[in-house]
């Protein structure tokens, strides 16, 4: 058995790999970035390593540092946590190739299972039903054009190396084929260091059921059951549950002995999960997660079971303790997702800032896990969760009761969170009647804008025609709708994609807004600008994406909220703005003319 672990993440699941390992009397090593120097899970960890770097890939995503810093603390095994190099082939490989035990699977199941071209093959050898989808990586619209004339709209472009969403964009005609592609490539690269990209078709109606898989050296693999995680945002997950509801048996059944047939094909160990589409009685793969996932709590709920300490147990060489597949599961659990994001609009927009307070009160049935606590900041450069609100109860109804109680007691200050849409959810006579699919939240959920107590302190602006800003702990955020601000004009009409996300319409225009003859188009958060579409002179219409900027792994696209001409532009790609920051001046068209 190794002795000390490093855990090459942060946030929630770098302390929650760090709490387990004190629980089996094991070292924990945490590494930091220059902004995580004093985060929580440097200070739950026994030892702590710099790594230097403010970005992602100056210090989390950086293996020459990471094993370095192995080095440096003597450890002698490296957990991955979920997220930055969790997936990758070439992590696992040179922790090997350093004499150093990797907590995870094989570096070459990693690598199949990663690449979702090659999972397809997988999968299909495994006699795993599956999505039509393209015969390998596409670099052109033509090639997303073509799939869409042959299998029809909409079509899924996503990343062949990452998951969570990131680098994954719908495709609903062919006229959105190269920006989405365009879009999708650049977010891969980013997240996960390679751009490549494939096709799937996009099935509408279908939710989205895992299953847990676990595998040991000694040749057991076994399922441990199913959680649904339909409710999702800009494909990322929002609200989880498990077991599955509504399923048949045979279902369940049926995915859990494909989910072991996949994982025996690819001679796979430690911890995954096999994600599917069902509709009806039928299910399709997916992908395949080579990692823990964030929503494990649930299924450790349901089947009394700590799976990072299973984890760390198979790594080092121990036969799994659990008996055979299909396990019972005991009662129902809730996961929500608490992210530093408005939710107004529908948008969520990421908002990062400092927690001036932070509080779970006790209550039977629930944990909440998290990389944070009050006086700790939430930072613009990575994910914005702040943490998992779980519970148990005895069946589903009262578990989504005790949620909802728990959601109530739950005090956030300094940022907005996803606690109003978490209620929108859970309220919902669709969530109770298990009606509801993967694009239910953003199509049929009203989500209100965040209560003041969530938001923190909130100043309004004199013209009723700007109260689209708050201000959070000395922060500007725009907060119904992603549209570009400008000096003294109101949003004007709403689009189409703020109708679809249930948004109200701004008030029209009036004639002291019309006087302007020009105003200055602000960005709505920190972050980056990864794109830039537009030009000194260039027209834009009402709805056109004139900026592109990313924050929190995220990509926020800045709106044109009226016609008009594009007087100056004052920012580049790859420039690094604040919230309220000038990205252009655009004279309105009838100033224009």
């Amino acid at each position: 058995m190794f002795s000390k672990v490093l855990v090459a993440n942060r946030g929630e699941i770098a302390v929650r790999v760090i709490r387990t390992c004190a629980e089996l009397g094991l070292t924990a090593v945490a590494v930091h970035s220059d902004p995580d120097a004093s985060s929580l899970h440097v200070r739950v960890a026994d030892e702590a390593v710099a790594l230097g770097g403010t970005a992602a890939a100056e210090s989390y995503l950086d293996i020459g540092k990471l094993l370095q810093a192995a080095k440096e603390s003597g450890a002698d095994a490296i957990h991955p946590g979920y997220g930055f190099l969790a997936e990758s082939a070439e992590f696992a490989r040179a922790v090997a190739d350093a004499g150093l035990v990797f907590i995870g699977p094989p570096a070459d199941a990693i690598e199949v299972m990663g690449e979702k071209v090659a999972a397809r093959a997988v999968a299909l050898k495994a006699d795993v039903p599956q999505v039509p989808g393209s015969a390998g990586a596409v670099e052109s619209a033509r090639e997303v054009v073509d799939f869409g004339a042959a299998h029809g709209y909409p079509i899924a472009i996503k990343a062949s190396y990452g998951g969570g969403g990131r680098g994954m964009r719908l495709v609903h005609s062919e006229h959105e084929a190269e920006d989405a592609l365009e879009s999708a490539r650049r977010e891969a690269q980013g997240a996960f260091g390679r751009a490549d990209v494939y096709l799937e078709r996009y099935l509408a109606n279908a939710r989205h059921v895992e299953v847990q898989v676990f595998a040991d050296t000694h040749g057991n693999v076994r399922w441990l059951g199913d959680r649904d995680c339909s409710v999702q945002r800009r494909h990322q997950k929002l609200v989880e549950e498990s077991p599955a509801p509504g399923l048949s048996p045979e279902l369940r059944i049926s995915m859990g002995e494909a989910s072991v047939r996949l994982a025996r094909t690819v001679g796979y160990v430690g911890a995954g999960t096999v994600e599917y589409l069902v509709e009806g009685e039928n299910f399709y793969f997916l992908e395949m997660n080579t990692r823990i996932q964030v929503e494990h709590p649930v299924t450790e709920e349901v089947l009394g079971l700590d799976l990072i300490a299973e984890q760390l147990k198979v790594a080092a060489g121990e036969e799994l303790s659990i008996a055979g597949s299909g396990p019972q599961p005991r009662g129902h659990a809730l996961e929500v997702r608490i992210n530093a994001e408005n939710t107004a609009g529908g948008l969520f927009v990421p908002s990062p800032g400092k927690l001036a307070e932070l509080e779970v009160l006790p209550r039977v049935g629930l944990r909440f896990d998290s990389g944070y606590e009050a006086g700790d900041e939430v930072l613009p450069h990575y994910d914005s969760m702040i943490g998992k609100l779980i519970v148990w109860a005895p069946d589903r109804s009262t578990a989504v009761r005790r949620m909802l109680a728990a959601l109530d007691e739950f005090t956030v200050r300094g940022v907005p969170t996803t606690v109003p849409a978490a209620r929108a959810v859970l309220e919902h006579p669709d969530f109770a009647a298990v009606e509801f699919t993967t694009r239910w939240l953003e199509s049929d959920v009203e989500l209100p804008a965040a209560p003041a107590d969530h938001v923190g302190h909130v100043e309004e602006e004199a013209d009723d025609a700007c109260r689209d800003e708050v201000w959070v702990a000395g922060r500007r955020y725009a907060v119904p709708f992603h549209t570009a601000r400008v000096a003294g004009q109101s949003a004007g009409a709403p689009t189409a994609a703020r109708r679809r996300a249930g948004g109200t319409a701004p008030k029209k225009r009036t004639a002291k807004a019309a006087a302007h003859s020009a105003g200055t188009v602000t960005s709505p958060m920190q972050g980056t600008v990864v794109k830039v579409n537009v030009e000194e002179g260039a027209r834009v219409s009402a709805g056109e994406v004139l900026f592109v900027v990313e924050a929190m792994k995220m990509e926020n696209p800045v709106i044109a909220s009226g016609d008009g001409t594009v007087e100056g532009v004052e920012v580049s790609v790859g420039d690094v703005v604040v919230a309220g920051a000038s990205l252009a001046v655009l004279v309105p068209a009838e100033q224009a003319a």
